[in-house]
């Protein structure tokens, strides 16, 4: 384990300007130290791990000096932007990428795969591959190397000590009520229902397993910010679907919600779409999600979508809009801004790969 801290003000003594980022828990100190010192060496959090590929590649060509911090799972979507853009015209930066693990039986299925493949994943884009070694020097020698290769660092878990964001970095959610309480009115008003619930990936699976026992819910382990577009395959398949997002997954891929909007007058099915919006990155350690600058519900609405006419920030003002408005659109977004629960479980592997079954009910 190397002091994060240590590592942060050598990467700034290097010379390096941006972290650009999709935030995961194993780099989650380094982040939260890169925000902590963000006047020396700028946080650049970015919805998709091609948005963060991307915009490296334009700094680095200004002149700057950018890292990009993604998991493992993301690499497949820095892919196109890999291929097409960085080899062929040569732009090359360091690019650390968490190898995350995977034991049998474990529920987060979306990383069995690539648990075993990465370095193959690696080279299938013409790179090859590079643990970060556990020292604080030479770990800096690779980084600074792969300014000048074309090689992905990859980078176990464990590697950086503890930092935690300081306290004007925190985020302070008291005015809103926890996801719980919301959950709590969805699982009374739709139990037993045949509505199919899809949990994004993260904080509000877990949730839901919890705490909406009497819904049809699947579990969506990975791919976030597909969920809207998996529910859209559910409505266009004739169910009544609601897909319970987050505010960092609303972002990911957003031409889900101009897809989905075409489909707004299906002969059957509705399709309601809930984001949660914490204003952060909860199960990757809490950062700050940097969306103010977003109006949610313009964007629904912009692309086609019912929406409610408010952010809902109460819990009977949400019981209220699933009493009516949901009941009255076809297709519709609502805007819910809660704060944190205590962590919840994951749910078990067998639940999570049986829950594909409440799209054949």
């Amino acid at each position: 384990m190397i002091n994060t801290d240590e590592f942060v003000d050598k990467l700034i003594a290097s010379g390096f300007t941006h972290l650009c980022v999709v935030p995961c828990s194993f780099a989650k100190s380094v982040i939260n130290a890169s925000i902590n010192k963000s006047e020396q060496l700028e946080y650049v959090p970015c919805a998709s791990e091609a948005v963060a590929c991307s915009v490296a590649a334009g700094l680095k060509m200004s002149g700057k000096r950018p890292i990009v911090i993604v998991q493992s799972s993301g690499l497949t979507n820095m892919g196109s932007c890999i291929t097409s853009l960085l080899k062929p015209y040569g732009i090359m930066l360091p690019m650390i990428v968490s190898w995350r693990t995977y034991k049998e039986g474990d529920s987060e299925i979306q990383h069995k795969h690539l648990a075993t493949r990465l370095p193959d994943l690696v080279d299938a884009y013409g790179y090859k591959s590079e643990v970060l070694i556990d020292d604080e020097n030479k770990v800096i020698d690779q980084i600074l190397s792969a300014e000048n290769e074309t090689k992905i660092l990859l980078l176990e878990n464990g590697f950086f000590s503890k930092v935690d964001l300081e306290s004007q970095n925190k985020l302070d959610l008291s005015k809103y009520p926890p996801r719980s309480k919301y959950m709590s009115i969805i699982n009374k008003k739709f139990g037993g229902s045949d509505y199919a619930f899809i949990g994004t990936t993260g904080n509000v699976a877990r949730e839901m397993y919890s705490l909406m026992p009497d819904t049809n819910n699947f579990y969506m382990a990975g791919n976030m910010g597909g969920a809207l577009s998996l529910g859209l395959g559910g409505y266009l398949g004739g169910k009544n679907i609601v897909v319970c997002g987050g505010d960092a997954e609303f972002v990911m891929h957003l031409g889900g919600m101009s897809t989905a909007a075409r489909y707004k007058s299906q002969d059957s099915g509705k399709l309601i779409y809930i984001v949660f919006d914490n204003e952060s990155n909860k199960s990757t350690g809490g950062q700050n999600s940097y969306q103010e600058h977003l109006n949610y519900l313009d964007i629904a609405k912009g692309t086609g979508f019912n929406v409610c006419e408010k952010t809902i920030v109460d819990v009977d003002e949400f019981e209220k809009v699933l009493r009516s408005d949901v009941e009255n659109n076809q297709l519709y977004f609502l805007h819910v801004k809660c704060s944190y629960d205590d962590e919840m479980p994951r749910p078990p592997m067998n639940t999570v790969k049986e829950s594909v079954s409440v799209f054949c009910s």
